[in-house]
């Protein structure tokens, strides 16, 4: 692979460090921890949220006549998302083990920790884990892609226009047929170690 590629990967991984910093510093200005999946926050962070807590009838009420309308269309996303859910966790469990791909875990993708928040009120608090759910699904689909592609196909695209996944960086140069055939296996290989990546 390209050294410069490599240098600007290891900074990203660097402000990647960062990011995780400043997050746990964040954690603690905010007086929460997270503990076995569970948000717990110190009690008087908990009196400060209930006095931030919106009434549930003033939110509905106050709501524009357009987003009242167009709620039922948002929700009946639930249905093809549960679907997409289940074939995404059918596809994985049948083919991943047929080619030795590490399946994905759904748990690192979807998290529902915002109804944890005292100052949003119930219907806000179902709003924020929907958006939770719809987000995550979308970054587990795009992993179970990912890696599939990295196995069939791990060509980047000529353009460098695509929206670009956790692996493409491993993979080979458009064009580069010596280093697709040379690596392919190597990739493939790659594959296999994502699970104790993940560890």
């Amino acid at each position: 692979m390209n050294t410069r590629l490599n240098e600007i990967l290891e900074e990203i991984r660097a402000l990647e460090d960062k990011v995780q910093t400043e997050m746990k510093r964040r954690e603690e200005e905010l007086k929460y921890r997270v503990s076995e999946g569970r948000v717990i926050f110190e009690q008087e962070m908990l009196e400060l949220h209930e006095k931030f807590r919106s009434s549930l009838f003033f939110y509905v009420v106050r709501a524009p006549l357009l987003t009242i309308l167009s709620a039922p269309v948002i929700y009946a996303m639930v249905v093809p998302s549960l679907l997409m859910d289940l074939a995404l966790w059918v596809y994985q469990s049948i083919c991943f083990p047929v080619y030795g791909i590490p399946k994905v875990k759904r748990r690192d993708h979807i998290v529902l920790d915002r109804h944890y928040l005292k100052y949003l009120n119930v219907l806000e608090r179902i709003n924020c884990d929907y958006c939770s759910y719809f987000n995550g699904l979308a970054s587990y689909a795009m992993e179970i892609a990912a890696r599939t592609e990295q196995y069939r196909c791990p060509i980047k695209h000529a353009s460098g226009r695509a929206q670009r996944h956790s692996r493409a960086h491993h993979f080979v140069d458009y064009g580069d047929a010596d280093a697709y055939r040379a690596k392919l296996e190597e990739l493939r290989r790659q594959l296999k170690d994502t699970e104790s990546e993940q560890t």
